[in-house]
């Protein structure tokens, strides 16, 4: 069963109560990091291993995701600047407890001006054991968030290897 989360907006990510964010670094450049995330959502299960589905929905105003382990997500999508950022919100999902829900990708280029460095924040809120159990879950987030740059970057390259 679906469950409606709270309306929260972009803002949320700075008071949100629980926000682990995780970086890793791309050789692909920001701009192809954003493409792949914003422009080309139904790619996401070839890169993030826990994404079974992603498809845009609302003209590209919104998502819809679905995780191993049947977890279940309707997004809208709160910002999406070229090369910069994209973030969502989780309208609806069937993750019991989580009351408020927005990720965010940031993308800046790499210190030596090559490739990108991507940030990913996972702002929530819930009731004390919901937090207690993301607080549990920040190491295998930040695995499956590594991972799946690793995997991405390596998808990106390919594209570019002659």
């Amino acid at each position: 069963m679906a469950r409606r989360l709270r309306p929260v907006e972009l803002d949320f990510i700075e008071r949100a109560p629980v926000r682990p964010a995780f970086t890793a670094r791309t050789s692909a450049p920001p701009e192809a990091v954003y493409r792949a995330l914003a422009d080309e959502v139904t790619g996401w299960p070839a890169w993030f291993g826990a994404v079974t589905l992603a498809r845009p929905t609302g003209g590209g105003t919104g998502r819809e995701v679905r995780l191993m382990g049947g977890v279940r997500f309707r997004e809208t999508v709160v910002a999406a600047d070229p090369g910069l950022r994209y973030a969502y919100r989780v309208d609806e999902t069937n993750v019991p407890g989580v009351s408020a829900l927005v990720e965010e990708w940031l993308l800046a280029p790499g210190p030596d001006g090559a490739g990108a460095l991507v940030r990913w924040t996972f702002a929530a809120d819930g009731p004390a054991p919901f937090r207690l159990a993301l607080a549990a879950a920040r190491p295998g987030l930040g695995r499956s968030f590594r991972t799946a740059v690793r995997a991405l970057d390596a998808r990106l390259s390919a594209r570019t290897t002659p």
